[in-house]
């Protein structure tokens, strides 16, 4: 079976895939490889996978043959320790949770804080977004549907909305995303290969608010807002349906 390089949360990974280049999950998971020939195979869900423009399909014999790795260290990359809630939903262990609030980066004072993020069924495929705000007193949330798109225009456009709503505010407005790509074409100076015209749409809009910041969160890892975000993007792709802003007060 043949590989293809795609982003794995902003890096760089082999991916088993068909002849056409599309991953091939088994059991749930693909298998990706860091490094041709380092011996270690890891195991990826596939709406963690980016795809990357003109990305070549690569012979099996790209990589050399390995083991799977053991669930510890660079394994941590693709995978996340949880446990259900009676209600279903999934909880970070005490511990985890723990480790979660000591990484997770503390607001400043007056800050508007919102995670953004993008959800996609294949890529290209139907797609949506979600946003979860926290703005003084009121809790502000968004899902929204956009029809076919790839994951990275679906990132893309949830930042959109967050900058398009504070235009002119003066208070600090912190973005918080897991999208790499996204941070890398809009404040590091990565040049975007596709894109070009919703990238540049953005830009102009985070221009627009006099004091935003975008901040890096690790996904699918435990962080209520971006975990929340990514709910909202998932139920607009699954419902095919937008909900419009919705607000209410935090307790």
């Amino acid at each position: 079976m043949p590989w293809t390089t795609m982003r794995l949360r902003g890096q760089k990974v082999l991916v088993r895939c068909d002849e056409a280049g599309t991953p091939q999950a088994e059991s749930g998971r693909v298998e990706i490889r860091y490094k041709p020939n380092d011996g270690r195979a890891y195991r990826a869900l596939p709406a963690n996978l980016e795809a990357i423009d003109d990305a070549e399909v690569l012979p099996d014999d790209h990589c050399a043959p390995a083991e799977d790795a053991p669930k510890s260290g660079a394994a941590a990359k693709t995978t996340t320790t949880t446990t259900k809630s009676a209600g279903g939903a999934s909880k970070a262990g005490p511990r985890k949770t723990a480790a979660i609030a000591a990484g997770e980066q503390k607001a400043r004072d007056g800050a508007v804080v919102a995670y953004a993020d993008g959800a996609c069924s294949g890529n290209p495929g139907p797609a949506g977004l979600g946003v979860v705000i926290d703005d003084g007193g009121t809790r502000r949330e968004l899902s929204e549907y956009l029809g076919q798109a790839t994951n990275n225009v679906a990132e893309l456009t949830a930042i959109l909305r967050v900058a398009e709503r504070y235009q002119g505010d003066a208070r600090p407005v912190e973005i918080r995303t897991d999208s790499q790509y996204s941070i890398g074409v809009l404040a590091k100076g990565w040049k975007a290969k596709a894109n070009t015209e919703l990238v540049a749409q953005v830009k102009k809009a985070l221009a627009g608010v006099p004091d935003v910041h975008l901040i890096y969160v690790p996904g699918h890892s435990g962080f209520a807002g971006n975990e929340r975000a990514d709910e909202l993007a998932r139920d607009a792709v699954s419902g095919r349906r937008t909900s419009g802003w919705m607000e209410k007060k935090r307790p």
